[in-house]
């Protein structure tokens, strides 16, 4: 058995690199208003192939259960604002899968977040809410 010894500062250029390698660069973070914006309620005309592209990402971070709950949760907590510690009695689930779910609703446009000290304090962002609302809401009364 082979064992090479290499020197700390050479050993954290290579771990860099490699992670460097490895990271997604594809993240982009939406801005669910504006993505929402583009498009007329589903009831007035048939999407674009994309917008639809466009606005499916915001649906899907909120077609999990949980992250539903937590979208509503954070979006009715008083103050408007949640932090991770707030939510963690509402779900048999790990701090970490909390903060997983937060995170795709953060990418997806749907949540701010402020970082102050140790925690993570999530806000809904309203306006995003509102443009689902008008793309969902503006049905014609059945008859």
């Amino acid at each position: 058995m082979i064992v090479y010894v290499l020197p700390m500062n050479e050993l954290a250029i290579d771990i860099d690199l490699c992670q460097y390698r490895r990271m997604s660069k594809s993240l982009i973070l939406l801005d669910a208003a504006d993505t929402v914006a583009c498009c007329p309620p589903l009831s007035a005309r048939p999407l674009s192939q994309a917008q639809a592209d466009q606005i499916a990402p915001l649906l899907k971070a909120l077609a999990d259960p949980v992250r539903l709950r937590l979208m509503s949760l954070v979006a009715s907590h008083q103050g408007g604002e949640a932090c991770v510690c707030d939510l963690n009695d509402d779900f048999d689930l790990s701090q970490p899968t909390i903060s997983h779910h937060l995170k795709v609703l953060h990418e997806a446009g749907l949540l701010d977040r402020d970082k102050r000290g140790v925690w993570v304090y999530y806000r809904a962002r309203t306006e995003a809410l509102a443009s689902l609302a008008a793309l969902i809401g503006d049905a014609p009364a059945a008859g």
